[in-house]
Order: structure tokens, then sequence, then C-alpha cells
């Protein structure tokens, strides 16, 4: 019975590895770094914003960034974000104006409403 699984067992073969090839050059020159420290000048660039609004972030000009933070700590601040459903927002008296009339919005959505709200 021993010839019998000798037999019928094959040799393992040894692992052979391929090279590992060279990386390849590029033809052209390395890529431009991007200067450290500078931002996105149409992120910064001051935004005046509308009446509705400003009652929520003031009325002072602020880039997009700073118009946004102002919302979040508006709506943390009055406790704003729906218990539930962390994502939709609940809209008091001032945040109802900004919010078209709706009742909730979703943080994806903050953007796009805070966008209609705001001069170039």
């Amino acid at each position: 019975m021993a010839k019998a699984k000798a037999e019928n067992a094959t040799p393992k073969k040894a692992e052979v590895k391929a090279p590992k090839k060279a990386a390849a050059k590029s033809a052209g020159k390395a890529p431009a770094k991007k200067e450290e420290g500078k931002a996105n000048a149409g992120l910064m660039k001051p935004l005046t914003v509308s009446g509705d609004l400003a009652k929520v972030v003031g009325n002072d000009p602020l880039p997009r960034t700073q118009i946004i933070k102002k919302m979040w700590d508006y709506i943390r601040e009055n406790n704003l974000q729906d218990k539930d459903n962390k994502r939709m927002i609940n809209a008091d008296k001032n945040l109802k104006v900004v919010f078209d009339g709706k009742d909730q919005v979703s943080m994806f959505e903050l953007a796009k409403v805070i966008n209609n709200h705001v001069v170039k």
C-alpha cells in the first residue's frame, strides 16, 4: 500500500519567481510640484451673502469655506442635526428660509442651498 501512494504522488516543482523588472522611466519632465501653502483662489474669494443667510452666518463677505463652517457651527449650537438620521439637518425659523421652505435638508445638499444665497 505504501508503494501505491508513492507511485501516485507527484514530486513538487521548485517555485521559480520571475525577476522584477525595473520601473519604466517617464520620457518627459517630472510633474510640477504644487507650491505649498497656496490655497485655491476660487475657494478663498470672499462672497456676499443674502439677507436670509446673513441671519445665520453674519453680514461680512466670507469665503465659501467659512460660510459652510459657520453654518455647521449654527447647526451644532442649536441641535438641528436629526437625532435618528445624522445626515439630515432640521430647519428652525432662520434656516427654513435658507432651505427654501423645506423642513429638512441633507448635509449633501447644504452646499447647493448655500450657493443659492451667495452673490459672486
